[in-house]
């Protein structure tokens, strides 16, 4: 592999779609490494925007915008790293023979959305998941309810992420208001959504999974210790790493995420995310990129994810070992504001080997995350126990 020099006619070039506080972390990876990096976001000044050599903000879902900007920087790689995008068109443009989309088009497509990627695992794959059901309706979302999912139930958006649209409900007088979340609240409303029944889990967690070259130049598969983590209407707010699970159900997890992204193919990072108890693991979602529960490994892990992916998508050789125990807790934003100040942060990491980000997001919201605290410690008590008190710690406010 080589890497040209950064804004000459030999620069390696890479193309970021969606540059929110995941993709900041990628080029600052891929920059460590030479790298060239055109951040693209559908708002300007985006958390990727802000340490990226050119930024752009369009609308992905465009596709004579996005033809005409991959036309003008001729990227060498396109990494996606958010759902609304236009993937029939990154699908001409790998076509075409000049850019390579990461990890592949395939996997864009069918991980973009939730009935795609749940028809590979279950269907195809035959990889054990929750009983679910499709519905490009409210009639449809209530008969598929009856006629076997029951209650409790998920209902979310087959486009969506961290949680968004996402909804719980546990009686049929729900189910037209979750319908309605799902449309408005989503990242994409494509008119359908999944419903989930329920599994009786004793946790979650997410599998980082690495696609990369060995030293024989073939793809071989890593597994990063699982993460924990907890969730709050289906975003995350604190993750652990690693999590504890029994020999057989580890191994299990790793055959389930082997086989989801061996069939998706490619290289780098893959967010898995997996049902447990006791034995027994059930698959849930499958991210092609670096996944949010993830950012513990920038505490906790030699290589970050990011790193790790960076590595990877340009046929490097990876590392997945832990260092030590760590966590991380999430810092909202507590307010609306575009001008969010931060303060108390030397209390914040007064707290032993603690550390943050702030991601720079030029809006806040109250539920929004606007950073992370992170911590490692002898132990994953000790470890989250700091995160949660050094993210508690950072105090926010309007600075109009």
């Amino acid at each position: 592999m080589k890497i040209g020099t950064p804004l000459s006619p030999v620069a390696t070039r890479v193309m970021l779609l969606g540059s929110g506080e995941l993709g900041k972390e990628v080029i600052i990876a891929l920059q460590r490494l030479g790298v060239e990096v055109i951040a693209v976001d559908r708002y300007p000044n985006a958390p990727g925007h802000q340490v990226a050599h050119r930024a752009y903000a369009i609308d992905m879902t465009d596709p004579a915008a996005l033809r005409a900007l991959v036309e003008q920087e001729n990227p060498h790689l396109i990494v996606p790293e958010i759902e609304a995008l236009n993937t029939s068109l990154l699908a001409e443009i790998e076509a075409a023979g000049h850019t390579r989309v990461i990890p592949t088009v395939k996997a864009v497509q069918l991980t973009m959305n939730r009935e795609g990627i749940r028809r590979l695992a279950a269907e195809e794959l035959k990889l054990p998941t929750s009983p679910y059901a499709f519905a490009d309706s409210l009639e449809a979302l209530q008969g598929a309810i009856e006629a076997g999912i029951g209650y409790p139930c998920f209902i979310k958006p087959t486009m969506s992420s961290s949680g968004k649209g996402q909804s719980r409900i546990t009686a049929p007088e729900q189910i037209a208001s979750a319908w309605e979340h799902a449309a408005t609240a989503g990242r994409v409303n494509q008119g359908k959504v999944i419903v989930e029944g329920q599994i009786d889990f004793d946790y979650e967690i997410t599998l980082l999974t690495v696609r990369a070259l060995n030293a024989q130049g073939e793809v071989e598969t890593s597994f990063c210790e699982p993460i924990g983590h907890l969730q709050e209407k289906g975003d995350y707010i604190e993750s652990w790493q690693p999590q504890a699970m029994s020999p057989l159900a580890l191994k299990r997890a790793q055959e389930v995420a082997h086989s989801v992204t061996n069939s998706l193919g490619g290289l780098g990072l893959f967010g898995v995310e997996l049902f447990v108890k006791g034995d027994q693991v059930w698959f849930s979602e499958v991210s092609p990129r670096p996944h949010d529960t993830g950012m513990v490994t920038m505490g906790s892990q030699r290589f970050s994810e990011f790193d790790l992916h960076a590595r990877a998508i340009l046929g490097l050789p990876v590392n997945v070992a832990l260092s030590r125990p760590g966590a991380s807790a999430v810092i909202y934003g507590g307010l609306d504001s575009e001008q969010l100040v931060f303060g108390n942060i030397e209390q914040a990491l007064a707290v032993p080997e603690s550390d943050i980000r702030l991601f720079g997001k030029p809006e806040s919201f109250e539920r929004r995350r606007m950073g992370v605290a992170l911590a490692t410690g002898d132990n994953v008590d000790e470890a989250r126990e700091r995160a949660r008190k050094a993210a508690g710690l950072v105090k926010t406010h309007d600075g109009a």
